[in-house]
């Protein structure tokens, strides 16, 4: 296909009535915040609805609901990079004269507001890399954000703002979204505020590969987007995609465009996994990521043919992880998925969206095909990244955490790889002081203040402690070693 996709708005360095999806939670207790904040369905009437086609009555209704949920999001991003003098080095040691430059630059995009207390959802990609982030509201109110957290993995992030008595948004269902169905697009397009714009929605489940780029450290990408030929624009990114009866039902995150602007479609991350992503970032700080255990591949007449297959309905098992959820289930190689539960999946997208809404420990019943050609129902428990079936809790991931970034030990196979004894891993990078220093992720921390670093948590507390200098010594993926001093 010819057309380059473009993510929208982020310009970093230029200018329910609740659905069921049924997850059922595990042992593990904690305190759900989210079912406190998020309020839009208790505190908001959405509009009227007769059911037939939408007119300019119902666009009104809408539109004038939805106006005051949606927000400016406007950043500030500050790059650091450090010039080393390998003349002052070789007399005064490594680490030393060498030279800070700072790049400024800004974005700004959109964002829904989810809470009368002050929480807002926008696209991770709209507020990644900022240093400051700032909130206009639709009455002109500027606040300054704090990031809750992100997901690279579904492009969302999660901000929180000073403020009560806003109007949120009601959450609707996107599984009942129907193709053909009128939508509105709400949002900030080339910093025009409350711009409004309609369209139908075009398809369902899309995976496009946009996120692919972004996800760092074995990230799998959950792609599942709703298409609409409603007209959105750099700006949009993070805003509401509204059905006539005044819901959320997506967050506007993508066009299909050669050049930048809006050219026939755009696309959302459906509100049904929005939901579930914002509530694991405010009850968790980080998301609860259930997997399968398999790999899958969506079902095309060569695979058809060469494991004689019925059909090309369903998604195709090429592989099951051995220990994984899948595997203790008794689910093999060369079966067909054709139902999550009483829904069907025609597509890998499907799948992974409708995974991607439950947590670790969630059980999920899955009607097959197995490669005998026989239907099985199997009920598999979903294990997390590590194999576990447990939720980590806030305290663990404090644990290994500190300065916007999150650690994890080094293997012994990595430690002989890069020639070190000792070292832990920066897994995720999020807007913080580490990222504005120019660290990135994957990047291996050796020393800290000339000492080893032994432990992710023996490096969360030293900077999370520290008051004055810092001093690292850094391992790349080739082996080198470079130097990064900074002060706390």
């Amino acid at each position: 296909m010819s057309n380059t996709w473009k993510y929208l708005g982020a310009g970093i360095l230029g200018g329910m009535i609740p659905f069921a999806f049924g997850y059922i939670l595990n042992a593990t207790s904690y305190s759900s915040l989210s079912d406190e904040v998020i309020d839009g369905n208790r505190l908001i009437r959405p509009v009227s609805y007769s059911g037939m086609p939408a007119g300019t009555e119902g666009f009104i209704e809408a539109s004038e609901g939805s106006i005051n949920s949606v927000v400016h999001v406007t950043t500030k991003v500050v790059r650091t990079t450090v010039q080393r003098d390998a003349i002052y080095e070789f007399f005064y040691g490594p680490g030393t004269g060498g030279r800070e430059y700072k790049q400024y630059g800004s974005g700004s995009g959109s964002g829904v507001i989810v809470s009368s207390e002050g929480y807002i959802v926008t696209n991770n990609h709209v507020i990644e890399g900022a240093s400051e982030i700032e909130v206009i509201l639709n009455d002109n109110s500027k606040y300054s954000a704090k990031l809750i957290g992100t997901d690279p993995a579904t492009d969302i992030a999660v901000l929180k703002i000073d403020a009560t008595g806003l109007r949120p948004m009601p959450l609707g269902n996107s599984d009942e979204l129907h193709i053909g169905e009128w939508v509105l697009a709400v949002g900030n397009p080339f910093n025009l505020t409350s711009t409004v714009t309609a369209g139908i929605v075009s398809a369902k489940a899309r995976n496009l590969n946009l996120l692919s780029d972004k996800s760092r450290n074995n990230l799998v990408p959950i792609e599942s987007f709703i298409q609409t030929d409603a007209a959105v624009n750099p700006g949009n990114s993070g805003g509401a995609l509204v059905n006539t009866r005044g819901e959320l039902v997506g967050i506007n995150t993508a066009i299909a465009s050669q050049t930048g602007s809006y050219s026939g479609y755009s696309f959302a991350v459906p509100v049904n996994l929005v939901n579930k992503v914002m509530r694991d970032i405010i009850d968790f700080g980080i998301v609860q990521r259930a997997y399968l255990g398999v790999q899958i591949a969506d079902i095309n007449q060569e695979i058809k043919e060469q494991n004689k297959l019925a059909s090309t309905r369903g998604v195709f098992v090429s592989a099951v992880t051995e220990g994984g959820g899948a595997d203790i289930a008794g689910i093999k190689p060369k079966s067909v998925i054709t139902k999550v539960g009483s829904r069907e999946v025609h597509s890998v997208a499907e799948l992974q969206e409708e995974i991607g809404r439950r947590r670790p420990g969630d059980k999920v019943t899955l009607t097959l095909t197995n490669d005998k050609g026989e239907q099985e129902i199997k009920e598999v428990v979903l294990r997390s990244e590590d194999g576990k079936t447990t939720l980590k809790t806030k305290e663990e991931i404090s644990k290994n955490s500190a300065l916007g970034a999150t650690f994890v030990e080094l293997t012994e196979k990595e430690k002989k790889e890069l020639n070190i004894e000792s070292g832990v891993r920066i897994k995720t990078l999020e807007p913080g002081r580490l990222k504005n220093e120019g660290l990135e992720e994957g990047m291996v921390i050796y020393k800290i203040n000339y000492e080893l670093v032994e432990t992710p948590e023996k490096l969360a507390t030293k900077l999370n402690t520290i008051h004055g200098d810092v001093f690292l010594v850094i391992v790349l993926e080739n082996g080198q070693k470079v130097y990064h001093g900074f002060g706390l």
